[in-house]
């Protein structure tokens, strides 16, 4: 997985016009640590809050799976990756109850 870039300066944030567009540059960005201290960033800037703890995790897709799955995210106004870690989440859900888990 590549690494994100850093933004050192808020100017380097450019506008988004969706926020599909926005997610998307969130993906590979990330903001250096002196912006994210407190006072020191506008708060409708910085980038939605994530988790501290996730694993970046590697996934082969058939080709047409991917493109499939690239065009109902498009449909929904989100990014592929997005899309496909609710569904992920969906499921392990389900069969959570299924298995009488939770």
């Amino acid at each position: 997985m590549p690494e994100l870039t850093i933004i050192t300066d808020m100017s380097q944030v450019p506008a988004f016009a969706t926020e599909a567009e926005e997610a998307d540059f969130w993906a590979t960005h990330a903001l250096a640590e002196h912006l994210l201290s407190a006072g020191n960033a506008d708060s409708d800037l910085l980038p939605p809050t994530r988790p501290r703890k996730s694993n970046p995790t590697s996934l082969r897709l058939g080709t047409d799976l991917e493109q499939r799955l690239r065009h109902l995210a498009e449909l929904k106004g989100t990014s592929y990756q997005t899309l496909l870690k609710e569904f992920v989440l969906e499921r392990v859900y389900e069969e959570e109850k299924r298995l009488k888990i939770i």
